[in-house]
């Protein structure tokens, strides 16, 4: 029965990976060539040889050609450190640019030119970022900058991060001989931002957590009624006043996004000159929060 319910999970996986380049891909296809916008990663780069180079590939073709190479050479600097899912993305993503462009041809679904450079940058780094975003929740990539920033970051002492945002700059920048409009160029940057805030947003805007901090002297009636009406655990700290040095007890609670407006009522109603400090947290791992993977 579990043998089952893994494979079930699985191909679930494989199925949402597949929606979330489908959607990348998309975006890329229907709005933001059309528009002569490029964004960053293996993408942006085939776009700017097929257009500027005059390359007469279809950008699929160059799309899984330049990550061959990339994944060749990775497994030559960096060992077997690529797995199945992301030689399934790469070939997804190629194959989805085909089916977009030379199948269904989704670029005369939309005149671009009466949306603007502007909200074809938005429209397309929106949905850029929400492909990616479904694609990473469930393991999947589409390959591509991140191969060049390990091998980077092996040899020299720069984060994979940093390189991947000097890989994107550039390969923007870039499409300035695609276009020849400076615009075009602002549009891609635009496309990048827009791009990294829904990424963000869909995989953590859910999973958003509170540390919530609580000093007062009702700490424990205010503990019990977070645990009571929100059904969230809160732990009481000994501390010690820097001034005073009088003993007291400090509040500590992680509650997630939805909970945290509840939670500030019922301090709020039990003491009203209670101190608070409220900070975001990177990461809440544990009973009714989430799982860590490693």
């Amino acid at each position: 029965m579990q043998i089952f319910e893994k494979k079930g999970h699985i191909v679930v996986s494989y199925l949402i990976i597949t929606i979330g380049i489908l959607i990348y891909t998309f975006a890329w296809s229907a709005v933001m060539l059309p528009a002569q916008i490029v964004g960053g990663g293996v993408s942006g780069i085939s776009s700017v040889l097929h257009y500027a180079a005059g390359l007469n590939l279809p950008i699929g073709v160059m799309n899984l050609i330049i990550n061959a190479v990339l994944v060749a050479v990775g497994f030559k600097v960096l060992g077997s450190k690529f797995g199945a899912n992301t030689i399934y993305g790469i070939l997804m993503s190629s194959l989805a640019f085909i089916l977009w462009q030379q199948v269904l041809h989704v670029e005369t679904l939309f005149d671009v030119s009466q949306f603007g450079g502007f909200m074809c940058a938005i429209i397309g780094g929106a949905l850029c970022g929400a492909g990616i975003g479904i694609t990473f929740s469930m393991g999947g990539n589409s390959g591509g900058t991140d191969i060049i920033a390990l091998i980077m970051s092996k040899y020299y002492n720069i984060s994979p991060g940093k390189v991947i945002m000097y890989l994107d700059i550039f390969i923007v920048g870039s499409s300035f001989f695609v276009s020849h409009k400076l615009e075009n160029v602002v549009f891609g940057y635009l496309v990048m931002i827009a791009m990294t805030y829904v990424l963000d947003l869909v995989l953590d805007g859910n999973k958003q957590s509170y540390q919530i901090m609580v000093f007062s002297p009702s700490n424990n009636e205010i503990s019990d009624a977070i645990t009571k009406e929100v059904g969230r655990g809160a732990t009481l700290l000994d501390a010690e006043g820097g001034y005073t040095h009088k003993e007291q007890k400090v509040l500590m609670v992680m509650v997630h996004k939805t909970d945290k407006s509840h939670v500030m009522h019922i301090i709020h109603r039990i003491d009203k000159d209670a101190f608070i400090s409220v900070s975001k947290a990177q990461g809440v791992y544990g009973r009714n929060f989430e799982k860590l993977k490693l």
